[in-house]
């Protein structure tokens, strides 16, 4: 668009604006005229997920931990280094280490497996603590000496100087729940394997397929009897036994899950539910993955988390593709996927969308944008305890 405006010497010049079409509460994606698909929209410049802790304290409290011994480096508010010292990882020695010091302090860690103890220890005894990003915090691998004791220093100083990049530190309440979520889906993983190999077993003596599918339990009885080989035999009734035993503890962890997914909010779940192919297992898996829709201030951030978009890599003007792929919450990623095949089953409206993309930008990438559809829909969803609805879903399609 082409507009006029004045100088400071008087002087008229003509300036040319771009406009981008930008996200409308309807849930529209913005789009840049020189995009081609709804999947490579990129998040926007200052659009980005990442948080950092900027609060200032006397003192802080950078630690690099490990399973059996923590570096502990504590700073004071003019950067000068007070603790720098190891000790073992016990919450006894912890707190006697900073005993002095716990006036207004913060402590952080990176995240990695063992924090869920520190993080617990700090909440119980009023001690604020900060959880890093570990693919963030880049900065603390570089340098030519790395060991605990600079990376403990590292994680203090950039505290102190407002760069510590934060991650989601799950409450205590519902982690475990969470985490045996998150052990049923590897469950089902290592099961499916399982039946691959009883498949490829099966072609390797280029035997006729089986009369039925494997996956249901009812429908494993007599599988081995197809080989005539003592040791295949052996070989299939393992993976049988190991299947039927998967199949049960899961049964029982996903019965336990559900259960205390209704006492604690059995509506969120049912509202999850009414999305078409979002069934107990994928709605658990986004309740419990996201557990406050208000941690993501706009869609597009929720977005970049569910790993549903691409990021750009840019410098100096020039584009070199998008980069952080690998970046957010894989479940969700996971989750949305699946719910993406699932809606289209039986799903009419669904099928012609995903025909209409298909044959513009192929089934893949068309899959992808319909699962970022539902992100979308379900953030909404979620932000205004709402129901899902199919004609408002496909009203610009």
């Amino acid at each position: 668009m082409l507009f006029s405006t004045k100088r400071s010497d008087g002087k008229t010049v003509n300036l040319t604006t771009l406009i981008l079409m930008m996200t409308s509460s309807s849930g529209d994606q913005w789009k840049p005229s020189k995009l081609k698909s709804p999947q490579q929209k990129l998040i926007k410049e200052g659009d980005h997920h990442m948080r950092f802790y900027t609060i200032s304290h006397k003192h802080y409290c950078g630690i690099d931990l490990h399973t059996k011994m923590m570096y502990v480096c504590i700073l004071d508010s003019d950067a000068n280094i007070l603790i720098h010292k190891n000790i073992p990882t016990n919450g006894k020695a912890f707190l006697k280490l900073i005993a002095p010091y716990r006036e207004d302090i913060v402590v952080g860690v990176e995240c990695m497996f063992s924090w869920y103890w520190l993080a617990d220890l700090c909440a119980k005894e009023g001690i604020e603590f900060i959880l890093g990003h570990a693919l963030y915090m880049r900065c603390i691998h570089g340098g030519k000496a790395k060991n605990d004791r600079v990376d403990s220093e590292k994680i203090a100083r950039i505290m102190r100087g407002g760069d510590f990049p934060l991650a989601y530190a799950y409450p205590a309440e519902l982690r475990p729940v969470r985490d045996l979520m998150r052990r049923r889906s590897h469950l089902v993983r290592i099961k499916s394997e399982i039946q691959s190999h009883i498949s490829i077993t099966n072609y390797q003596y280029n035997l006729e397929p089986f009369d039925k599918n494997i996956v249901h339990k009812g429908n494993r009885e007599g599988i081995a009897d197809h080989f005539d080989n003592a040791s295949v035999r052996l070989n299939v009734e393992t993976d049988i036994a190991v299947m039927d035993s998967l199949h049960d503890q899961i049964r029982n962890l996903e019965n336990y899950i559900i259960r205390h997914a209704k006492d604690y909010d059995g509506r969120m779940l049912y509202r999850l539910k009414t999305v078409p192919g979002i069934g107990d297992i994928l709605a658990l898996t986004i309740m419990y993955e996201i557990l406050s829709i208000d941690r993501f201030p706009t869609v597009q951030k929720f977005c970049s988390y569910s790993r549903l978009v691409k990021c750009a890599n840019e410098s100096a003007g020039k584009k070199m593709g998008t980069s952080g792929s690998k970046i957010g919450n894989a479940h969700l990623k996971w989750a949305f996927s699946e719910a993406a095949i699932l809606f289209i089953r039986g799903n009419d409206k669904a099928q012609k969308y995903v025909t209409k993309l298909s044959k513009k930008f192929g089934k893949g990438k068309a899959l992808s944008i319909l699962s970022h559809k539902l992100g979308r829909a379900i953030y909404f969803m979620m932000k205004r305890n709402d129901v899902f609805d199919m004609n408002y879903f496909f009203r610009n399609s």
